[in-house]
């Protein structure tokens, strides 16, 4: 089955930059600069990624921080629990904007 995402594409992500260098250069050097060592280890910065790439739903960057994960020895069993919480905060951001529904409930009903 044909989809509009290919795997292949995600190694040309540095040709993203071709037409506009100096923002290219700009993106890439701070895109480098968050993923590395600081505060948060490498490892723990993937994972999050990997959790964030399933919030956004973004295959690419499922595929490349699933394949960065993997190589920095993080299991399957603790990228699957990083997923969970991404999905978990995304439910729970889409049922605490009900407050705001309630809001508007409570305020027609006067």
């Amino acid at each position: 089955m044909e989809t509009y995402y290919n795997p292949a594409d995600l190694a040309k992500f540095g040709t993203i930059a071709e037409e506009a260098q100096e923002l290219g250069e700009k993106f890439f050097s701070y895109y480098n600069a968050v993923f590395a060592e600081g505060a948060l280890t490498a490892r723990e910065k993937s994972l999050i990624a990997l959790a964030v790439a399933h919030t956004v739903q973004c295959p690419y960057c499922i595929d490349a921080y699933t394949n960065d994960c993997l190589g920095k020895g993080v299991s399957e069993e603790q990228m699957t629990e990083a997923v969970h919480v991404a999905a978990a905060i995304r439910g729970g951001a889409s049922l605490v904007h009900g407050v705001q529904m309630k809001n508007i409930v409570k305020k027609l009903e006067l």
